[in-house]
């Protein structure tokens, strides 16, 4: 018996050790469901089996990524969030790849997305966006520290896709380039939008680049009237044109009367109660995505295994015709792809 056991002892601790010195694979994750899109890729929710934790999973497949030209912009998310850690950025877990996807796991927050939450709501409480705005400020003072401008703040991040005014004095040629302010106008338009439940700019896909810069000129911002005026003065303060003059840092956030007796310590620590919690009796997003990868999808992700097995099985080891022939340009890419592709695991950076 004892023998029997010691033999069992050593047998898990091979497969223990086995395990920690492969890398992380998509076999190490269930897939529970499909969440959101993108231009490249899609999102679903899953849960790593050996911990039970649960991540969102971004795939990117590679024949668009070569499609698009688009590997070095995959390669640089990787590299800037393998570089960031902090309470109100979704942090980066794994990458790993396999024939057909990339794939990247981060947090999962289960409480849906501000435009969501916008779209089903309308406007917010002063209270629960100024504590928005106050997270959203701490992490643009991080990525500053990083010298990372986000450059995509709006509500489908957590957070409009409207610009800046120094982005279309570039396309006007007016300008060379533009900085780290550009991010606090975003924060400014988003905390507008949720809360007025409208955008501040009536800005559509056929206003021409002029027009745009008029409205930012000419525009007077409307609030409703429960909004104090310390919060319009530091929504007006942000949506400030002359980036000069805009409220673009943490520390002159802090000097604002509005913000003046708010403890961003606390908020940092996530020891503030927000006075709104996500249900937890349903998925916070929209049901399409899900629809779509089980219906419309020509490769949906749960069938992935299935579908691999059966290409692995269809080759023959013996027929080394394949082998002489001329790779093509499009074979070429997706060799590079799978030779490039960054490999990184937190839990591993963790345990050093």
């Amino acid at each position: 018996m004892g023998s029997g056991q010691s033999t069992s002892k050593k047998k898990q601790k091979e497969r223990n050790r086995r395990s920690e010195n492969r890398e992380v694979n998509f076999e190490d994750f269930l897939i529970l469901r499909a969440i959101g899109k993108g231009s490249l890729g899609k999102v679903c929710i899953v849960k790593k089996k050996d911990t039970d934790k649960m991540y969102a999973m971004k795939y990117t497949s590679k024949n668009q990524c070569l499609e698009k030209d688009a590997f070095r912009n995959v390669l640089r998310e990787i590299e800037i969030l393998s570089s960031l850690e902090h309470p109100f950025l979704v942090n980066l877990w794994f990458t790993f790849q396999d024939e057909e996807d990339m794939f990247m796991v981060v947090d999962v927050l289960l409480g849906g997305d501000l435009r969501y939450h916008i779209q089903q709501e309308g406007q917010f409480s002063e209270t629960r966006v100024c504590l928005y705005l106050c997270e959203l400020a701490l992490a643009l003072d991080y990525l500053l520290s990083k010298c990372i401008l986000h450059r995509d703040i709006k509500p489908d991040n957590i957070l409009l896709d409207e610009n800046a005014p120094e982005v279309f004095d570039c396309a006007l040629d007016r300008c060379l380039g533009y900085t780290f302010p550009a991010d606090w106008w975003s924060l400014g338009v988003c905390c507008y939008e949720m809360l007025c439940a409208a955008r501040p700019y009536d800005i559509h896909s056929n206003t021409s680049v002029e027009e745009v810069y008029s409205l930012f000129q000419l525009t007077e911002l409307q609030f409703p009237s429960s909004v104090s005026e310390g919060m319009r003065d530091l929504i007006k303060k942000l949506l400030t044109v002359e980036c000069s003059g805009r409220m673009n840092t943490l520390e002159h956030a802090k000097k604002h009367s509005y913000l003046a007796t708010v403890d961003f310590s606390a908020i940092y620590e996530k020891n503030v109660k927000p006075t709104f919690i996500p249900s937890k009796d349903h998925l916070n997003c929209d049901p399409t995505f899900e629809l779509e990868e089980m219906i419309i999808e020509s490769k949906p992700l749960h069938k992935k295994k299935k579908r691999l097995s059966k290409r692995y099985s269809r080759r023959d080891p013996d027929d080394s015709s394949s082998s002489e022939e001329e790779p093509s340009p499009f074979q070429i890419g997706l060799a590079s792809i799978q030779e490039q592709y960054i490999i990184y695991n937190r839990e591993k950076e963790l345990e050093k």
